[in-house]
């Protein structure tokens, strides 16, 4: 099926799909910090920032994205917009609710870094194909893709070595290694799969 015979997605469709991608970021994101580990992106700066404050991720996620809303609407849409604001803050809702169902008393960190980085590359792409993102950097990230073809996971390594270079000043290097591997898993399943000639979000 060519992009130009694909079916539009109804309004039941983009519900699904993003609160599919929500859900399975906010249990990924579990998994990361209850191993204590990190990640990059805007994500990554609300987990450092939660763990030096005490304010938790929900609401430390919630604020740094502000800012991004502003660009998202100028170059991505309204829609686009609209969504990723929705899908933010009911990340930010979950990932403070999770713990309430769910007490994770130990977990292997490379466990925790594998299961993170593919329970949120494959929630990320579920948001994607629905015009929606969880914000921040990723908005950077697939407006480079869709302006010069240039991989939006190829965009957001760049940005996580910026991220995990920071964290190298603040956290022991073993929990820096493994909070990489995460952030590899998950950059190379957008790398790979979130492809704009191979579908696209309609």
């Amino acid at each position: 099926m060519t992009n130009s015979d694909s079916v539009p997605h109804s309004r039941l469709d983009d519900v699904q799909g993003l609160s599919l991608g929500v859900f399975l970021c906010g249990f990924g994101l579990s998994l990361l910090t209850s191993a204590g580990l990190i990640t990059g992106q805007t994500a990554g700066v609300a987990v450092i920032l939660s763990y030096l404050t005490g304010y938790s991720f929900g609401v430390v996620f919630f604020v740094i994205n502000l800012p991004f809303y502003a660009l998202a609407w100028k170059r991505l849409g309204t829609e686009f917009t609209v969504k990723s604001l929705i899908s933010v803050t009911l990340l930010s809702v979950v990932t403070d609710t999770i713990p309430r169902f769910i007490d994770i008393a130990r977990i292997d960190p490379a466990f925790a870094a594998v299961g993170f980085g593919a329970l949120v590359g494959i929630g990320l792409l579920a948001m994607f194909r629905h015009n929606g993102s969880l914000g921040g950097f990723g908005v950077i990230a697939l407006m480079v893709q869709d302006t010069t073809g240039f991989r939006a996971g190829w965009v957001q390594l760049i940005f996580d070595a910026a991220v995990f270079g920071t964290a190298l000043f603040l956290f022991p290097p073993s929990v820096v290694l493994y909070s990489l591997l995460g952030a590899v898993v998950l950059n190379l399943i957008i790398a790979i799969n979130h492809r704009r000639d191979r579908y696209r979000a309609t």
